[in-house]
């Protein structure tokens, strides 16, 4: 590199090409299993994001690959490379010929521990992705891999990011872990309940009836905005991509949604076809006719009970059981809905649920903020090491 390049740099840092400081492994084993090796490692196998690997495969079970990587080697993903595969491996085995096994030429020149962050890099995935050929299954080639321009930090700063790295990393990792024990949570806390000795009804005991909702064309202009099946997520209702009809008075009165209404999704895939949200937005809405609208009765059943319920996969079993396929469709229609059958706790007994699954999801929702945050300072030191950051 010139000397012209390396003055835009910070003091002490110089630029390098990746294969200066990096070499491609070129270990192979003909036959792993006689080899004593007992995993092997696919594409399939490496999680975009997630720089360990957490799923593999059995050599005995049969595989034809040949590459053999070891404990502290970088796992990149070749092929694709825009789905973003790194990963650090933390046993031996054999890897997918897709996969290119990476480690540092010089430990005192680039740490070992840096190596699998610069490939996480934009700029690493950039070129990867640039530098690939092919339509189906792009793949880059470790020439060009190679000729990857980055700055390279004096080691004491290589140390220095790598362990703010991995504490943002662990962070992150708490903060996610966090985030899945709330949802484990809310189910555990709903299977309690609906585990004990209830009265179980069929649901037309417990709504005051059921509604369709408009069959009409909805446009980007119109007076009152319509949800559809694609605003329920999450078990309310939302205004995502919202369309707009113009209605008569009466019409508007007759399908006007209001605070507790909860609407069904009683046409969709298969998967989809079933998924329930409760009303709480702001303003006039109405609602289209792949959505059927129930009205609980409010001494007996929770508008939220009732669609928590029915996303459940309790819910979800009886559901299913009364839909009918299509090609590529299910539906559920009002009268079968009815049928469907649910515990019935007390209704203190179905607040206090509620408000505790409230509590799970809010701390739930506030690790997944906070994990946010430490992907945007991760991306940060990324842009570091790229020098990127000024």
């Amino acid at each position: 590199m010139s000397d012209k390049n390396n003055k835009t740099l910070k003091p002490g840092w110089r630029r390098v090409k990746f294969g200066d400081v990096v070499r491609l492994s070129k270990a192979r084993s003909q036959d792993p299993l006689a080899d004593g090796i007992e995993r092997y490692v696919g594409l399939e196998h490496l999680e975009p994001g997630d720089l360990r690997i957490r799923n593999w495969g059995n050599v005995a079970d049969g595989v034809t690959f040949t590459s053999v990587f070891q404990p502290g080697q970088v796992l990149f993903g070749k092929r694709r490379a825009y789905q973003r595969k790194v990963a650090v491996a933390d046993f031996s085995g054999v890897c997918s010929g897709d996969i290119y096994v990476l480690e540092t030429k010089d430990a005192q020149v680039l740490l070992p521990e840096l190596l699998p962050f610069i490939c996480q890099t934009d700029a690493f995935f950039d070129h990867a992705v640039g530098t690939s050929a092919g339509s189906l299954s792009p793949r880059t080639n470790w020439t060009s891999l190679a000729d990857f321009e980055l700055p390279l930090a004096p080691i004491n700063e290589q140390k220095r990011l790598v362990d703010l790295l991995r504490a943002v990393e662990r962070t992150s990792e708490l903060h996610q872990e966090v985030g899945g024990f709330a949802d484990q949570l809310v189910r555990a806390l709903l299977a309690d309940v609906l585990s004990r000795e209830w009265p179980v009804v069929d649901l037309g005991s417990v709504v005051q009836g059921t509604q369709y909702g408009l069959s009409i064309n909805a446009g980007s202009d119109g007076q009152y905005p319509m949800l559809r099946m694609m605003n329920i997520e999450d078990g309310l209702c939302v205004e995502n991509d919202i369309k707009y009809v113009d209605l008569s008075e009466k019409d508007f009165e007759t399908y006007r949604l209001v605070d507790g209404d909860v609407l069904f999704n009683r046409t969709n895939s298969y998967e989809l076809v079933g998924r329930t949200g409760v009303y709480e937005l702001k303003g006039d809405h109405v609602f289209a006719s792949y959505l059927v609208r129930l009205k609980t009765v409010p001494d007996k059943l929770e508008p939220k009970f009732l669609t928590l319920y029915l996303n459940s996969d309790f819910g979800r079993r009886q559901v299913l059981a009364y839909a009918t396929k299509a090609v590529s469709q299910a539906n559920v229609n009002a009268s079968n809905l009815l049928r469907v059958r649910l515990p019935l706790p007390p209704l203190d007994v179905q607040q206090q649920l509620l408000d505790e699954i409230a509590k799970a999801k809010c701390a739930g929702k506030a690790a997944m903020e906070r994990r946010t945050s430490s992907e945007v300072m991760k991306k940060q030191l990324f842009a570091e090491i790229t020098g990127d950051a000024r």
